[in-house]
């Protein structure tokens, strides 16, 4: 079912095609396998909610399909919730198969669970996540949106580095070789 889930947002994304107005884009790129996404970030007047979000790329059905699934789950959210569920993916996805997720937190996030166990799609999976994470981060100082997303920081400090997932990953790419 999760192959179908993901498959399903490859061929069907959602919310792709750059649109405005916006509040921040950036573009993001993983130089390892050439998967890139630019994204674009549109928060209500007084900052609090994600009213949309855009983005065009062009990668694997990994990267394409979770950034797809990234823009259904936090549309619409406040900001302090959309750290959150960026913070529960992330998690789940460098947890290398140990966190399952929660399915009422990531909804169809939680078919790339099993990407978790495959350390070199790891990358691929975040890539659409940490795009938004850094275009939230310019259209909103991230200090204000941290403290609404208490206790993200007590989450945080439980989930191991996304520096040292993206390190290692890395590193079991260099080993297998």
């Amino acid at each position: 079912m999760y192959q179908e889930v993901i498959l399903d947002h490859y061929k069907h994304p959602h919310h792709r095609g750059l649109r405005e107005p916006f509040a921040a884009e950036v573009h993001h790129v993983n130089p390892t396998c050439g998967d890139e996404v630019t994204l674009r970030v549109t928060l209500s007047d007084d900052k609090d909610t994600v009213t949309d979000i855009s983005y065009d790329g062009q990668g694997c059905s990994i990267s394409q399909a979770a950034t797809s699934v990234l823009t259904d789950q936090v549309i619409g959210q406040s900001v302090g919730d959309a750290i959150k569920t960026v913070a529960a993916f992330t998690e789940m996805i460098s947890s290398r198969g140990n966190v399952e997720g929660d399915e009422d937190v990531l909804g169809d996030g939680i078919a790339f669970a099993g990407v978790a166990k495959y350390p070199a799609r790891v990358k691929c999976a975040l890539l659409g996540w940490l795009a938004f994470k850094a275009a939230l981060a310019e259209a909103r100082p991230l200090g204000e949106a941290l403290a609404e997303a208490r206790p993200l920081g007590e989450a945080l400090a439980e989930a191991r580095p996304l520096g040292e997932a993206l390190a290692q990953a890395s590193d079991d790419m260099e080993d297998k070789r």
